[in-house]
């Protein structure tokens, strides 16, 4: 496989569920980007959106991928983050009644809402939400997680065993469950998608609220999510995506983490945007990632450009791309997705 290639496996591309436009099919046919993020809503259902999943995913096939074929993932939490809808969707209430349900329950619902997406040729879902809001009172203040009802509950405890039957329900299904947003959103008033300098200065390292996590690697989730957020008590330095010690230090050493760390959007995130997009798959690589999420099609080939530089220039660079693409492979592989 080519430098260029090995570049492309690591990024995931967003292609509007609706029907790909240009800058899509040119990150799959031009840049060798091996993975797709269906995003906006559709209503059109399993029928109407299993053709736009096939037709894009048709670009990520034969001999140009040497066999290799895509991840397709999509946003299916439930309540307001439901990107696939309409006859053959379940509606999905907020993970806040979700929360509600037996784990018994949960699981048997996530199961069922995992084919309907194994039904239109998904294979990732980024969910479930592993934050923790600290209270009920607190949460209309917690711009992304509470205001919304994403989150399961109000205790670490309730959000392990409800996000772990979420994820072992998509698991059922041959979904790859994403937990998200590590070290955790719960805390922080502000939306790193539209603000800039959200920042989390309560969690630690060693944090209670981080336990969902580990209760869920534990229990064998195969992707991760990084928060955008900033973390002064754990790295004053850096982002959560480009922290070498959130990422390596954190999620593969405290964690034991093996699995596919995912970034959250670093293209449009405004919490990112004073980092030239060039340089962001770079960073997120360096600090550990596996692959790099841009739900922005149009600034991808800046990002795959930066990245194909760097290793192209850097050996040790060079090096943490080969690590991270043959993680990607061999996840595929396990998948059925190779050949």
């Amino acid at each position: 496989m080519t430098l260029e290639q090995k570049v492309g496996q690591i990024l995931m591309v967003s292609s509007p569920v609706t029907g790909a436009d240009a800058d899509s099919l040119y990150a799959l046919d031009t840049l060798f980007v091996g993975n797709v993020f269906m995003k906006g809503r559709s209503t059109a259902g399993q029928a109407g959106i299993a053709d736009e999943v096939s037709a894009i995913t048709a670009h990520v096939s034969g001999d140009r991928t040497q066999g290799v074929r895509a991840f397709v993932a999509t946003d299916q939490e439930g309540g307001f983050v439901q990107i696939m809808q309409g006859p053959g969707f379940a509606v999905m209430p907020q993970a806040i009644v979700q929360g509600e349900l037996s784990v018994g329950e949960l699981l048997a619902e996530a199961t069922a809402w995992g084919e309907q997406l194994a039904a239109v040729g998904v294979n990732v879902n980024l969910a479930p939400v592993m934050d923790t809001v600290p209270s009920a009172e607190f949460a209309p203040q917690n711009a992304p997680i509470g205001a919304f009802g994403r989150e399961y509950g109000y205790t670490p405890e309730t959000v392990s065993s409800h996000g772990i039957a979420f994820a072992q329900g998509m698991r059922a299904a041959a979904i790859d469950a994403t937990v998200k947003h590590f070290p955790g959103l719960g805390r922080v008033t502000a939306n790193t998608d539209v603000s800039a300098n959200v920042v989390d200065d309560i969690t630690v390292r060693n944090d209670p609220y981080v336990q969902p996590f580990k209760d869920a690697v534990a229990a064998g989730v195969p992707w991760l999510m990084m928060s955008n957020a900033s973390y002064p008590k754990i790295d004053p330095t850096a982002m959560a995506p480009f922290s070498r010690v959130l990422v390596h230090d954190m999620v593969r050493g405290d964690l034991g983490f093996t699995g596919i760390i995912v970034s959250d959007d670093i293209c449009d995130a405004v919490q990112v945007s004073a980092v030239p997009v060039g340089q962001r798959g770079v960073e997120f690589i360096r600090a550990g990632g596996t692959l790099a999420l841009c739900t922005n099609q149009s600034l991808l080939p800046a990002m795959y450009e930066g990245m194909l530089a760097t290793a192209q220039s850097d050996p040790a660079f060079a090096t943490q791309v080969d690590a991270a693409a043959l993680l990607v492979l061999q996840a595929k592989a396990d998948r059925g997705l190779i050949g």
